[in-house]
């Protein structure tokens, strides 16, 4: 019931038609990077696949569409397709590169095959599930990679949208380079290291802040991180650093300080300054407030004296991109006592205009550096030289001059309703996603005018497109 109506009345439709078990492919893929950027991190396949293992209808959720009325009074849905619904399991294969690969706008990152009507049913929660958590595991990329060695901490939990937004944030989060985060449901669900320091509120229900901090390390002599800015940021540090003390002499060690407000550059280095004078070079400086990719490399550049991020807002709402915008297209089907037609949207706008056909997408390297990835019909294949020849923009792009052998990217993961890949730890999966990003070059990656990464057709697939599109317009 996680769907849309217009896919159940199109369910019911193609039911009525007698089309419903025709075989049909869908692609799903974004048009637009997230962020600004030239890449993505592919999260939320995991969620997919718990989604998609538990996949029918109850009885409760059947007597809510057997209740829905047309205007005309009329059931909005005929009891035999509601009984098909009732008696229908999951027959679809479904392939898709591993959960945190690096993936590139227009490139399918999910191939769905299968009955017409089921696939068609799949369409709002496979989105729903790729396109937040995909979003936000790029986010989390870019962060991370600006902080470069510096942990950076995900406590966006208060800001996210929903409860169940911030779940999945966290998780994308960790996926995307994040080192903990501040959501203990995200700890206990997914495994995500937990990591906390204390609120304003703490300090300020005490008598004065010294109290408060020796209250606090007391009750966590091994733990403690003071939030230093509730009244005078530098005296308070003064505070933390007798506090240190303090906890040495029981044989504990302070484990940072938190700045949340002010000018972070001046007030982490001013804190340094303190902190090294008093002895304790080895008190980490944690700031947050309002940060991301674009404030922490300025406070880099500004000389800021911080070894660990809290990033929260900014990251779990994915602040600067609301949707990652990625569509579900049809590209194939076989209607009942006909041939396979490979099918495509056509518009007006190049971008709009799908490409026909099932799908595999090919990734190809030159001494272990990823150079381009080619979209190829898989009833076509694909070459390995001299592939990359148009762009979906339609620019020319030169021939690759040598190429190593490429790697496809879309893997079985469910073969006729069942579950055939792999689902690796989190931590896995995190290590698997910074490893990705290594194959490709700094210039691809960056937050700002970044470098466009190839993503071509395949040169028959290329003129296959071109042919069907102007027999479809001229039609």
């Amino acid at each position: 019931m996680n769907t849309d109506l217009y896919q159940l009345t199109m369910a019911a439709g193609y039911f009525a038609q007698g089309r419903h078990e025709a075989p049909a492919v869908f692609h799903l893929f974004f048009r637009k990077h997230p962020c600004g950027g030239a890449y993505a991190v592919l999260a939320g396949l995991a969620d997919v696949v718990d989604f998609l293992r538990e996949w029918h209808f109850s009885t409760e959720e059947l007597s809510y569409l057997a209740s829905l009325q047309r205007r005309d009074g009329q059931a909005m849905f005929p009891p035999e397709f509601l009984n098909y619904l009732a008696g229908m399991e999951l027959s679809c294969d479904i392939d898709a590169p591993a959960e945190g690969s690096t993936v590139f706008a227009f490139a399918p990152i999910l191939r769905v095959r299968g009955p017409l009507l089921q696939v068609q049913l799949l369409e709002t929660v496979l989105l729903n599930l790729i396109n937040f958590n995909t979003l936000v595991a790029t986010k989390a990329a870019r962060i991370c990679s600006i902080a470069g060695d510096d942990p950076v901490l995900e406590f966006g939990l208060r800001r996210a949208q929903g409860l169940n937004g911030g779940l999945s944030a966290s998780r994308s989060a960790y996926i995307g380079g994040c080192a903990g985060t501040s959501n203990v449901a995200a700890g206990l669900a997914y495994d995500i290291p937990v990591k906390g320091t204390h609120a304003h509120s703490w300090v300020m229900s005490f008598e004065n802040e010294t109290a408060a901090f020796e209250a606090y390390a007391s009750t966590f002599p091994a733990d403690s991180v003071l939030l230093v800015d509730t009244y005078d940021t530098l005296v308070g540090v003064k505070r933390a650093v007798t506090v240190a003390r303090k906890l040495a002499e029981k044989g504990h060690q302070l484990l940072g300080i938190r700045l949340d407000s002010g000018d972070l550059a001046r007030l982490s280095t001013a804190a340094r300054d303190i902190l090294n004078e008093a002895g304790l070079p080895e008190v980490k400086i944690v700031a947050s407030n309002d940060l991301d990719e674009y404030a922490i490399r300025d406070l880099k550049a500004a000389g800021a004296a911080i070894d660990m991020w809290g990033v929260g807002t900014k990251l779990a709402t994915a602040y600067d991109q609301p949707a990652l915008g990625g569509v579900y297209k049809l590209a194939g089907l076989q209607l009942p006592g006909q041939p396979w037609r490979d099918t495509m949207k056509v518009s007006d706008q190049a971008v709009k205009t799908s490409i026909p056909g099932p799908q595999g997408v090919r990734r190809f390297f030159r001494d272990g550096r990823a150079v381009g990835d080619v979209i190829y019909h898989q009833a076509l294949g694909c070459a390995r030289e001299g592939v990359a020849r148009q762009t979906l923009g339609g620019e020319s792009l030169p021939t690759w001059a040598r190429v190593d052998e490429g790697v496809d990217l879309l893997q079985p993961l469910f073969r006729s309703g069942q579950f055939v890949g792999e689902l690796p730890s989190i931590h896995q999966t995190r290590a698997f996603a910074a490893a990705q990003l290594q194959q490709f070059a700094p210039e691809v990656l960056a937050i700002e005018q970044a470098v466009p990464y190839s993503v071509s057709l395949e040169q028959r697939l290329a003129a296959t497109r071109a042919r069907q599109s102007g027999a479809l317009r001229a039609s």
